[in-house]
């Protein structure tokens, strides 16, 4: 395991929080009048000064106090940040390889076990319909019990799903494998929140969106080569059912093997958090005691938050018709190219390859301009006129004409997934990024669910067109909707200073532990 102190003080970087001046008028997640021994400010050092009255309810976050001594506190970047977020990705990169390779190889399963292309187009779904009603109580248990306990239960979830899988080699196992697929759903629950809350906990100010991205980039890998492996791994051999077994036996036992061992390193580099904040905005929130915090009363304030709300269906949409074309792109291919299942896989990886360096361009344009509504509504007009292209090239007769359009449709679509996030923890601040971004995601497994079934049946009764226009009229409505969110960077107005804090602790190592108390006296 990599040592945080010794390592950590030679990638130290200090910072100076200043002193209080206004009181803060907005909630977060804690409950009013906890704040502190006294109320609403923290107590001095010296016992000498009166405290205040405590804060009124609708304040659930710290309370103001008078003047005071410039206070500092140290900022930190740890290396572990590096190894967390590369094991992270690493099996996130898993659970989406789970999830998109029965899709892909739609025909194939089908064949195999003897079902319709409804029936497997539900190994996909489960993934959607699973995450809705589990992401409120895996959003608590990430906030109750931390950051290392949630991550290894998605890599553990996602190993035993895995091995499950390796017990249904048989045409008559379809159930068994549905049931094994439901395991690597209930992981994921665990898994598509984490990006933020990793960034934002480990990573400093200047790297925190790229680290987002990053994070992001290892499930859109993980789909990439859900489109590349199956359809190398798993030919279409109709006549021999037990060369198909054989095959499908390989792609399962080596996804096995590879999440097992991702457990146990989630086990071995995970920590709750760094011994020192990594920015001044989690200086703030690391600080307060755990028992002033109500997750009730966080996801309350998130649904009065008119921009969160407005994001929260456009999020839905764009990333709901990015699950839908991914679920339904073989049969797309098929129906026009028909015996191309490897080429529509690697259609798939371009279409996805080309969203991960959306992403990372995205997360490097943000965190060096901070213009986060602005570059949300470029990618999400973008994603809508690549789809438009995708849409009405489909059926020209030329593939490659279909790697282009799918590259760029992916660029956009799938560059837009860390957008979401971040932009989310910067108009939500102070409130949990685990909450936000799992809201988040369940707009898009509701939005994903619908569109599925929707552009599955409008594909198989008339045509790929008609689906992909369903998705087109649905994009442009969240274009509309993103132009209505009002940007206020309230993570970013921390880490620059334009809030005023009061600090009276040091950080400590656990969120279970009792914590001394920080006091942010400012109006956002």
């Amino acid at each position: 395991m990599v040592e945080d102190g010794g390592e950590e003080e030679a990638e130290g970087e200090s910072g100076e929080m200043p002193a209080a001046a206004a009181p803060l008028q907005r909630c977060n997640g804690f409950l009013p009048g906890k704040e502190a021994a006294g109320g609403g400010r923290a107590a001095p050092a010296g016992g000498g000064e009166q405290p205040a009255p405590a804060a009124p309810e609708a304040e659930a976050m710290l309370a103001a106090g008078g003047g005071r001594p410039e206070a500092r506190l140290e900022t930190r970047l740890s290396r572990r940040r590096l190894a967390v977020l590369a094991v992270f990705s690493c099996y996130s990169l898993v659970n989406a390889f789970q999830w998109i390779q029965y899709s892909i190889l739609s025909n194939v399963f089908a064949g195999f076990y003897g079902v319709s292309f409804t029936q497997i187009d539900w190994l996909s779904m489960v993934y959607m319909v699973a995450y809705v009603p589990l992401i409120l109580p895996a959003t608590w248990l990430l906030d109750a019990r931390g950051l290392r306990l949630t991550a290894l239960l998605g890599a553990g979830l996602n190993a035993l799903g895995a091995w499950l899988k390796c017990g249904s080699l048989a045409p008559q196992r379809y159930p068994l494998t549905l049931a094994a697929q439901a395991v690597c759903a209930v992981a994921q629950v665990f898994i598509l929140g984490l990006p933020s809350r990793i960034a934002s906990v480990w990573f400093g100010p200047t790297e925190v969106s790229t680290a987002c991205a990053v994070a992001v980039l290892g499930n859109q890998l993980g789909t990439a080569i859900g489109f590349l492996l199956p359809p190398v791994l798993v030919p279409n051999t109709p006549n021999d059912i037990d060369l198909m077994a054989h095959n499908i036996g390989i792609m399962f036992y080596g996804t096995a093997i590879v999440s097992t061992l991702l457990f146990f390193l989630t086990g071995v580099v995970f920590e709750e958090k760094p011994k020192y904040p990594p920015s001044h905005s989690q200086a703030v929130l690391q600080t307060k005691p755990p028992e002033d915090y109500s997750y009730k009363q966080s996801i309350i304030n998130l649904f009065k938050n008119i921009p969160f709300i407005l994001l929260l269906i456009s999020y839905g949409i764009m990333t709901g018709a990015f699950y839908s074309v991914s679920t339904l792109l073989n049969q797309m291919i098929v129906t026009h190219y028909a015996g191309e299942e490897v080429n529509a896989g690697r259609i798939g990886l371009t279409l996805v390859v080309a969203g991960m360096v959306g992403s990372i361009i995205c997360g490097l344009w943000l965190d060096y301009t901070k213009t986060y509504k602005q570059t949300t509504l470029i990618v999400y007009i973008l994603s809508f006129i690549g789809l438009l292209v995708f849409t009405f090239t489909l059926d020209l007769g030329y593939l490659i004409v279909v790697f282009v359009t799918g590259g760029v449709l992916g660029f956009f679509m799938t560059g837009y997934l860390p957008l979401g996030f971040e932009f989310a923890v910067e108009i939500t601040y102070p409130e949990s990024e685990g909450t936000s971004s799992g809201l988040l995601n369940a707009s898009a497994q509701i939005f994903g669910i619908v569109f599925t079934l929707v552009q599955g049946k409008l594909t198989t009764d008339y045509s790929p067109r008609a689906g992909n226009i369903f998705l087109c009229a649905w994009i442009f409505v969240g274009i509309i909707l993103t132009a209505l969110i009002k940007s206020d960077l309230r993570r970013h107005n921390v880490n620059s200073g334009i809030m005023n804090l009061d600090v009276k602790a040091v950080p400590v190592d656990s969120p279970v532990e009792p914590e001394s108390t920080l006091k942010i006296q400012s109006a956002l």
